[in-house]
């Protein structure tokens, strides 16, 4: 199933179930359209075009919550996955918390650039974490082993 934006209840379950006082990393797995589907007239342009475009209108919004991209990519293809699902970009954004992340969201600006995230993507994943330390504490704990 194709999924572009979060629904009403998605988003209300993610902000029960996240804790508040920690940064929250979002990642995002993207499907560009070849050709981006506005709603209303636009000139043409591709879907990965389309999202660089929002990208652009978007960083004042990611910016002005304390949040930012610590990493984008272009995929290279699934190791570990079913055989249909693939995705053309990675972008992992982390935000200062889950109100950080709501209130962009819910911004009058941001909601004025999404239509180009819309009109981009074929389909999407956007997937909330926070850290947990148990990988990191453990390879940290092997390294400064090492290191001695």
């Amino acid at each position: 199933m194709d999924a572009i934006n979060p629904t009403p209840e998605q988003l209300q379950k993610v902000l029960a179930d996240t804790p508040k006082d920690q940064p929250v990393v979002m990642l995002n797995l993207l499907r560009f359209r070849e050709r981006a589907s506005y709603k209303e007239e636009a000139p043409e342009r591709s879907g990965r075009e389309a999202y660089k475009l929002y990208m652009e209108e978007a960083a004042a919004c990611v910016e002005s919550v304390g949040a930012e991209v610590i990493w984008s990519g272009r995929s290279l293809g699934p190791l570990i996955a079913p055989p249909d699902e693939s995705w053309d970009q990675i972008l992992l954004v982390r935000y200062p918390s889950i109100d950080a992340f709501m209130a962009m969201i819910e911004s009058a600006e941001y909601k004025g650039v999404v239509r180009h995230r819309t009109a981009a993507l074929k389909d999407s994943r956007l997937v909330a974490s926070v850290e947990d330390g148990i990988l990191r504490s453990k390879c940290h704990a092997r390294r400064q082993a090492a290191e001695q």
